[in-house]
């Protein structure tokens, strides 16, 4: 999808260049599409005539430029995972993510073209797992992972055909990231289509920002354990199941 024409970041976003209708109250049920996030932005952080698309101001970049967002990352690999995997920081709530700006810049990392050289972050990625991405990303470029972000009209296809209309009523656990400030669940109305599209929905917060796995896997795996336990005994060992002694 082309970017909206005038498309700059100070111009008011038209959400009618958006495929499908706009329906921000189900993006579950409908596709997790750009068009169903932008009027859950939360405005207070993100004026509209500064960012129209809030933190998602990066997609439209992808969409509308896909071949530098690639190259950019491209550039340099390691430097790319170097800078992207980063433990979350308490003191950047209320702020703009760095992904508002990234259309505005012209390209990620401030458009520069290529990632900064930054530390290690160890909180997040150790040493060999950083070598593992990038012997792989080497290998195979970003195209697929930045593909994600060209598929709203896809997306929104493949929803409409869900059954139920796309509601759950099984359980459903979800892992809210305090410091997760591009898909920011806590402070914004982000999470309000899951809470009307799962009739059986469990919340917790982890304090982590993105990489929630690998910033606190202790914590992640804690939750998941209950609720297994709670919400899916048939699937969780029971004393007979693991013997008697």
């Amino acid at each position: 999808m082309p970017l909206p024409p005038g498309g700059s970041p100070s111009c008011t976003l038209d959400l009618s260049v958006f495929p499908g209708t706009i329906r921000p109250h189900d993006y579950i049920a409908h596709g997790f599409a750009t068009g169903n996030l932008i009027p859950l932005v939360n405005r207070e952080i993100y004026p509209e005539a500064t960012y129209p698309a809030g933190q998602w101001e990066y997609q439209l970049f992808y969409e509308a430029q896909f071949h530098r967002a690639r190259s950019t990352f491209e550039a340099d690999v390691e430097n790319t995972i170097r800078a992207l995997f980063r433990r979350g920081n308490p003191a950047s709530r209320g702020k703009p993510s760095r992904t508002a700006e990234i259309r505005r810049d012209n390209g990620s990392f401030g458009g520069a073209g290529k990632a900064p050289a930054v530390p290690r972050d160890p909180a997040v990625i150790s040493e060999e797992d950083l070598s593992i991405y990038a012997v792989a990303l080497a290998r195979t470029g970003f195209f697929g992972a930045d593909s994600w972000y060209m598929n709203s009209a896809a997306n929104t296809a493949y929803a409409d055909r869900a059954k139920d209309a796309g509601k759950l009523t099984l359980p459903v656990l979800f892992l809210h990231g305090a410091y997760d400030y591009t898909c920011e669940t806590i402070d914004s109305r982000l999470a309000e289509p899951m809470r009307h599209d799962c009739a059986d929905l469990t919340e917790v917060i982890v304090f982590s920002g993105h990489w929630m796995a690998q910033e606190r896997p202790i914590e992640v795996n804690a939750a998941s354990a209950k609720w297994l336990a709670v919400k899916v005994t048939n699937s969780w060992p029971n004393p007979d199941a693991l013997g008697r002694l």
